[in-house]
């Protein structure tokens, strides 16, 4: 990957795995991920974070041309996840001068990421703290379990720019036009929990005058920075980010797919401007749980498959409770050749949610739909689309 040039003094060295199947070994990423580390020259010479060491060889080369020569004078460490770590060992054996900056539970976490003992080159920083560097001024945020516990963010006063760790992150390449879809993914699956958290750091950032947010994967973000404070605000709220209605469902031998396409129909002649299904044993689960959040309304649909949840569903709820899902209207079908359980077992996978208002009525298919399914589906529209 190129070298890009964030300011004339600060560049992004890090680089594209489109090599990479899955994601922390669960999320699929088809177009790869970025492993983003940003290099301040001034009079001092500070890297911002290292990287995977799947790409480790190809970080160095890009690490030597920017210096040119220079030396490296500080390691910032925002996370000490292995895709950010994994090169701070091989960093400082290179660079034995190098200070190492970090928090206090950096350094007790260090250890075991690393080999060597750092003590002599430790930097503790607290929260709000400052390093001049030169004309760069470094402030750091203290930004703990977003999404680990020792993660911090770096704000340099000078050209105002925000080093956000992994918030404001991105599943993808560097040059996807469209943010919004992979971030939507990259935050509900992997900070997601952490909401009340992220909400603390977007307080103490409220008041910084930014206009370049560094992530840690994915783009810099440069424009409309608004918009993504937006909806980091709504996700961490966990307040639905637009309204519609999505659907999950299962569907064994095909005929809770066909009341689930009747559904859709009804919900369209209905009014309803948004509507989105999936079916969680085709389609990417990661993507289901990041739609489920997207939306103010949600439909869960299951046969009943050995007197529990059809398992792809169960997965699928079980993904939600992890991540806090709350704040939703849900709708339940169930379908069942003879003991029909599923809205049983939905309800409670439910139960341990905030602020989920179950909609009636409950629809009860048995193997296939009848007249009264129907009719009954039409109360359950015309409640989904009230208000």
């Amino acid at each position: 990957m190129e070298i890009t040039k964030v300011t004339n003094s600060i560049q992004m060295i890090g680089i594209e795995d489109k090599d990479i199947d899955l994601f922390e070994g669960q999320y699929v990423v088809p177009n790869g991920i970025s492993y983003n580390s940003y290099v301040i020259l001034d009079e001092k010479v500070v890297v911002m974070d290292t990287i995977d060491k799947r790409k480790q060889e190809e970080w160095f080369a890009n690490l030597q041309k920017v210096l040119d020569g220079r030396k490296v004078d500080y390691l910032v460490i925002s996370h000490l996840e292995p895709d950010h770590s994994a090169s701070i060992q091989k960093l400082a054996e290179k660079y034995p001068d190098m200070k190492i900056i970090g928090n206090a539970l950096t350094f007790k976490m260090l250890p075991q990421f690393c080999s060597v003992d750092f003590s002599q080159k430790q930097i503790i920083v607290k929260e709000g703290e400052t390093i001049q560097i030169g004309k760069h001024i470094l402030q750091f945020v203290m930004a703990p379990m977003v999404h680990w516990p020792e993660v911090m963010l770096t704000y340099e006063q000078t050209e105002k720019i925000l080093f956000s760790a992994d918030a404001f992150g991105r599943f993808g390449s560097l040059t996807e036009k469209e943010w919004t879809s992979e971030a939507r993914r990259y935050y509900i699956n992997i900070v997601g929990k952490y909401g009340a958290q992220v909400q603390t750091v977007l307080k103490k950032v409220e008041n910084l005058e930014i206009q370049t947010i560094c992530p840690l994967h994915g783009p810099s973000l440069t424009e409309n920075l608004e918009k993504y404070l937006k909806l980091y605000h709504a996700w961490s709220s966990y307040e639905p980010e637009e309204k519609g209605v999505f659907i999950a469902y299962n569907s064994i031998y095909g005929n809770t797919k066909k009341a689930i396409q009747k559904l859709e129909q009804m919900l369209i002649e209905a009014g309803e401007q948004k509507v989105v299904a999936m079916d969680l044993a085709r389609e990417d689960k990661a993507e289901a749980v990041a739609k489920a959040f997207q939306y103010s309304k949600m439909v869960l649909a299951c046969p009943t498959y050995e007197g529990a949840l059809f398992p792809d569903m169960e997965n699928f709820l079980t993904r939600l409770q992890a991540k806090n899902y709350q704040k939703r209207t849900v709708a339940i079908i169930e379908n069942g050749s003879w003991a029909p359980l599923a809205a049983q077992k939905i309800k409670e996978m439910l139960e341990p949610t905030k602020e989920i208002h179950i909609i009636e009525p409950i629809i009860q298919i048995k193997t296939s739909m009848s007249q009264e399914n129907e009719e009954a589906m039409k109360k359950l529209v015309q409640n989904l689309t009230k208000g």
